[in-house]
């Protein structure tokens, strides 16, 4: 049985004041000080309501109350991961869900920084861009999210988890360069002193591999890094698995990230799932460390994570292992991920929201 999602109220009629920068605060003559206090009550103190903002004129704060709604989503569902991943799924005012995953370090197996604590953030409600391998795109396109609703992920995760937040990834749900200047504004609300405070260069945006957006960003002057989602390192084999290649095909692909390295002065990674049979043969790998080395790339191998309803499988370790030894040979940086969450579908490719349909006729009953 298919249930329409469920809408908030009464915020859902209400414009969401996260979408906003101080500067658009609508407080009329208001001295710059006034809007600078409102911004450390929503992002530092975060207040749950405008009549909180006990510093705030109360003409002001129910003026604001009247209009605007500080909550962008609500936590539908949590799940916890023997490795210490997080899932979260989120309901967003008008009954939308989306999931984000929290990713502690783990400095024994990885090397990573022992404080970093990073998250995986979504763009949009599912996917239009149908890599046959992920689990976003199954259920199709909804809608792009607004800036407030990107940075409204984080700071849920971070009163959930009673933790801090200092990595973001954007490779959750969602193609993010398909809804650049949302994106954007999100980076400006979550890099800003008065907002998350987060630097740009713990900011990474993934991409399947659109080229205008590419270009575009290699003019942005936000130092966010950047990583391609390759998977194939030939036209041949990302057609068979990434519709988005036929439109901006391989070459096409590495030029505008030539421009972008030429511009930027950034390392690129490539992101490359290993799928058994598919992508994972030397030849790929010979193709790929061509591509790494021209552009100075670092490559980050990922091995298929099953998603139910798909055939993909998973290369073994020594496959796995003989395509990685083919990039070190050639001096290409490159790591094999083993991926955490595995066991709550929320490593990469597995995001879907398969668990809330489930559970929609006993939340309705």
């Amino acid at each position: 049985m298919t249930h329409a999602p469920r809408p908030l109220a009464p915020s859902a009629t209400k414009a969401l004041f996260l979408d906003l920068l101080p500067d658009e605060y609508p407080l009329t003559d208001a001295p710059p000080f006034r809007k600078r206090q409102i911004a450390e009550w929503v992002f530092k103190k975060r207040a749950a309501s405008f009549t909180d903002m006990s510093s705030l004129p109360a003409a002001w704060r129910a003026d604001l109350d009247i209009r605007f709604t500080l909550r962008a989503l609500e936590l539908a569902r949590s799940q916890g991961a023997t490795d210490a991943t997080r899932k979260f799924l989120w309901r967003l005012n008008d009954g939308a869900l989306v999931e984000s995953v929290l990713i502690p370090a783990s400095p024994a197996l990885y090397g990573e920084t022992s404080d970093r604590l990073t998250l995986c953030i979504s763009t949009q409600v599912g996917c239009a861009y149908g890599c046959r391998f992920c689990a976003s795109g199954l259920d199709g396109f909804r809608r792009n999210l607004s800036p407030g609703e990107i940075v409204a992920q984080i700071m849920a995760a971070e009163t959930a988890s009673a933790s801090r937040v200092n990595n973001l990834v954007f490779m959750g749900m969602g193609e993010p360069l398909a809804n650049y200047d949302n994106l954007m504004r999100a980076i400006d609300i979550i890099n800003a002193p008065w907002g998350l405070g987060i630097g740009a260069r713990h900011i990474t945006v993934s991409t399947s591999g659109l080229v205008p957006a590419i270009l575009r960003l290699a003019d942005d002057p936000r130092q966010i890094r950047l990583a391609i989602s390759l998977h194939g390192a030939t036209d041949e084999v990302r057609d068979r698995i990434m519709p988005i290649n036929r439109k901006y095909p391989v070459a096409d692909l590495m030029e505008a990230c030539a421009q972008y390295r030429a511009k930027k002065h950034r390392v690129l990674t490539f992101e490359y799932i290993l799928i058994d049979g598919i992508n994972d043969d030397p030849a790929q790998a010979r193709l790929l460390a061509e591509h790494a080395r021209r552009l100075r790339a670092k490559v980050n191998l990922i091995p298929y994570n099953p998603v139910h309803g798909l055939r993909f499988r998973t290369p073994s370790d020594a496959r796995m292992a003989a395509f990685a030894g083919v990039l070190e040979a050639r001096r290409v940086p490159a790591t094999v991920r083993r991926e955490k969450g595995t066991g709550i579908d929320a490593a990469c490719g597995q995001l879907r929201l398969k668990t809330i349909r489930a559970e929609e006729p006993k939340r309705r009953s």
